[in-house]
């Protein structure tokens, strides 16, 4: 069964988990009335043919207890996780990506129509993360190619030139639309791109994707 909003769009399936319920009935009650959203209750799954699920975890940080749920997601196979958190520092940024992550959005910012926005883009694939936030972790990337794989004289190979040009407009934000004009490419051709690094890789998702092109000093 497929569930279309008002306008004959497919809505996506959205599960909230929140550390208390409070913090569960507000987020509940900021999406509830989105068109493009269908909000799953209890233990109830996405109807045969509908779109994979998203989850979105609010957390005050990123800690073990929270680390253990966005996990258990990742192991699910709900890898489509979009995390609201009022605090994140580098840490937390670099482990709540290795946990699944793909959109972030810090609490203060998250009015429905940006959390429709990140949830949108996780359902397409597409990573969503705030600009200061990606640098930090780039940067974080960078330091370990410096002062670990360097030393060491490690290297890494196993991207083509395209995918490096492709991974590299995703690190400045440019979305799929906006990569496929750069680099005259349809936004299907973009998509495979991606999915197929990711795959042959074994990397959870475009973030990852990044991080990796880092650590061999391609973007």
């Amino acid at each position: 069964m497929r569930y279309q909003g008002d306008c004959g769009v497919e809505r996506i399936p959205v599960r909230l988990t929140a550390q208390d319920p409070i913090s569960q009935a507000g987020l509940a009650g900021q999406l509830r009335n989105c068109p493009e959203l269908r909000l799953l209750t209890g233990d109830e799954e996405p109807a045969a043919g509908e779109q994979p699920c998203v989850a979105v975890v609010s957390a005050d940080r990123v800690g073990e207890p929270e680390m253990q749920t966005l996990r258990r997601f990742q192991r699910a196979g709900q890898g489509r996780i979009v995390l609201v958190a009022t605090e994140i520092d580098d840490t937390g940024l670099v482990a709540a990506v290795e946990c699944g992550v793909v959109g972030v959005v810090r609490r203060a910012e998250a009015s429905s129509e940006r959390l429709v926005q990140v949830i949108t883009a996780a359902a397409r694939g597409e990573g969503s993360v705030p600009a200061d936030l990606l640098g930090r972790l780039l940067d974080q990337v960078g330091r370990l190619q410096r002062q670990v794989l360097d030393p060491r004289g490690l290297a890494f190979t196993g991207l083509a030139p395209r995918e490096i040009d492709v991974l590299r407009l995703v690190a400045e934000g440019s979305d799929t639309a906006e990569i496929a004009r750069a680099l005259a490419f349809s936004e299907r051709t973009v998509k495979n791109i991606l999915h197929d690094v990711t795959t042959r890789l074994q990397l959870r998702n475009r973030s990852h994707a990044v991080a990796y092109a880092m650590r061999q000093g391609f973007i």
